[in-house]
């Protein structure tokens, strides 16, 4: 690393997606879905699948328009956290320090304002969505928390002071990618909120923290540069390999408790053969590049797990 970046402040001026970069080659289709970066969609299915198991647990009904709404909601919301997040960190300078391919935004091949652009019109098809949802279920508070949704995933990384930069990204996470997503899509669906429903949105959140502390880790020495302070940078590599460990075993502890209501809860429990090798990874990783193996498994196996769950609670 250079001086000039070593020296480099956290709040610095500047928009480096403005800086001249020369013979950078034009930004193609696989650029944009690479920002969308797919590897963290299954973290956006794994609670609507829970939510609408959580649901059929109560009421055999399968409300399917619904759900693939919800699911819809889901995915855009990611998205558009997704292409926020480029352009907040690429406008801050903080991308500046990453290990690896450089996003959108920081690289300078596209004007910052597109990448924001795209992130806001993500933001407006979700709330579209979720306005639709709110007018065929009628439950018109859940616009409030549709908008406290959106609101936070911007200041996530956005805004004067990101709450992403001061170790509370896990809260965020957990609270909007677990328990909101989960239990309001087991709401919109019977409009009741069965055990089932909190438990797997616990697991939901877990294993989306997991997989954002896979992503930290590896960025410790980078962000720390950069003036981020992530709960990673905070605790250190050791304490997050720990912390990576509890949020990945806990859904399996979950499991193991409704193994004793849903006899096909053991589908579900069958994923941790893929999480520990993720685990085994964080805790004896040499490269970076070994931890984006950690955090692509562990959401993959958020998705299987979320699957199991579902056939558990259906049967």
């Amino acid at each position: 690393m250079s001086a000039s970046r070593r020296s480099a402040p956290y709040s610095r001026s500047g928009n480096p997606a403005k800086r001249q970069v020369q013979h950078q080659p034009p930004v193609t289709a696989r650029d944009w879905i690479d920002a969308a970066r797919p590897r963290t969609l299954p973290l956006a299915a794994a609670p609507v699948l829970i939510g609408t198991g959580a649901a059929l647990s109560v009421d055999i009904t399968f409300h399917w328009l619904t759900a693939l709404a919800c699911l819809v909601i889901a995915a855009l919301l990611q998205i558009g956290v997704n292409f926020s997040n480029d352009y907040s960190d690429g406008v801050r300078g903080t991308d500046d320090y990453r290990v690896g391919p450089a996003r959108l935004t920081a690289s300078g091949r596209i004007p910052a304002r597109h990448v924001l652009i795209v992130a806001l019109a993500f933001f407006a098809l979700a709330a579209v969505v979720g306005l639709v949802v709110v007018i065929a279920t009628q439950q018109w508070w859940m616009l409030a928390v549709g908008a406290a949704a959106i609101v936070a995933a911007w200041l996530y990384t956005g805004g004067k002071r990101p709450y992403g930069y001061f170790g509370l990204g896990e809260v965020f996470v957990f609270v909007f990618f677990g328990l909101v997503a989960t239990l309001g899509t087991t709401w919109v669906q019977v409009f009741q909120l069965p055990q089932t429903a909190w438990a797997g949105a616990i697991a939901a959140g877990c294993f989306a923290c997991a997989v954002l502390v896979a992503n930290n880790v590896r960025d410790i020495e980078q962000d720390r540069a950069a003036g981020k302070r992530t709960l990673s940078v905070l605790i250190g590599k050791r304490g997050s390999q720990i912390l990576f460990t509890v949020f990945a075993l806990v859904p399996f502890v979950i499991a193991a408790w409704l193994l004793l209501f849903f006899p096909w809860m053991w589908l579900a429990l069958l994923v941790l053969l893929a999480i520990v090798p993720a685990i085994v990874i964080v805790w004896a990783y040499r490269r970076p590049a070994e931890l984006i193996v950690a955090l692509s498994v562990t959401s993959l196996g958020s998705l299987l797990f979320a699957i199991g769950m579902l056939v558990a609670f259906w049967a």
